[in-house]
């Protein structure tokens, strides 16, 4: 016995579609070209919400100035001695020491994070901090040069920085760093704090002078100037050094003990 099975989708298929075509029925609709039916006000530029951390930027401590030497760094030779030239490792890095002993425990010098947390405040952008202490053997790493020997980072008096979204535009960040000694206490109406002078020795290894009041000393780096291991952005910078300690009314000045055996370390 023969069994035919006959399939009928595709004819019912067919003929549905006959149907459908039948009992559509379509209108042209005319309209003018400028003729709108609802009113479509023009598009309007609106400003790019705030992300979440943005307006909540963390106040900057002394943590941001732990040193920034790795032991993955790969060596580097040592150029400032060309009659033996010999490899300049990095140091272990602030999980094997700690900063410099300031006033009786870890710290920089406050008036460093005071600059920092002002120009954030006022700014509303983040302060990034490229190099704040070096401990001497990321110090030569950095830059093995004499004149970086007496390096002020390594004892806790010295920051490089710029400002995230403000990078090209250094020359504000300069005028707010002497205006927080205009708008602050105890420095508003002090001459000596308020009053900016420039620097013209040929010392600086900058070509802009740079300024100087009796606490601090401003220097500004362009783009080929100051490259170091810490500082291989593409933007300029600022150096923030302290020159006079206003609490215990002494100058800072580079020392070998405080540099080399002022901080913890293994």
């Amino acid at each position: 016995m023969a069994l035919i099975l006959f399939g009928c989708s595709g004819i019912e298929q067919s003929e549905n579609e006959k149907v459908r075509r039948r009992n559509c029925k379509g209108e042209y609709i005319y309209r003018n070209h400028d003729e709108n039916v609802i009113a479509v006000p023009p598009p309007a530029h609106l400003p790019r919400p705030p992300y979440p951390w943005e307006g909540n930027l963390p106040r900057i401590t002394k943590e941001f100035f732990r040193c920034k030497g790795s032991p993955a760094n790969p060596p580097i030779m040592d150029k400032s001695d060309l009659a033996a030239l010999v490899p300049c490792t990095d140091c272990e890095g602030s999980t094997r020491h700690g900063l410099p002993i300031l006033r009786g425990q870890q710290s920089v010098y406050p008036i460093l994070l005071d600059l920092l947390n002002y120009v954030q405040k006022t700014t509303a952008k983040r302060v990034i901090i490229t190099s704040g202490h070096r401990c001497p053997v990321h110090n030569k790493y950095v830059d093995p040069a004499k004149e970086n020997q007496y390096s002020k980072h390594q004892i806790g008096a010295e920051v490089d920085f710029y400002v995230q979204d403000m990078e090209r535009r250094p020359m504000e960040i300069i005028q707010l760093l002497m205006e927080y000694f205009r708008q602050t206490r105890p420095y508003k109406g002090v001459k000596e704090y308020e009053e900016f002078l420039r620097y013209d020795k040929p010392d600086a290894r900058v070509t802009t002078k740079p300024w100087y009041n009796k606490e601090i000393f401003i220097k500004y780096h362009s783009p080929s100037e100051g490259r170091n291991a810490d500082n291989r952005h593409p933007y300029p910078y600022i150096s923030v050094q302290v020159r006079y300690d206003r609490e215990a009314k002494e100058r800072v000045v580079y020392d070998w003990k405080r540099a080399n055996l002022g901080y913890p370390h293994d």
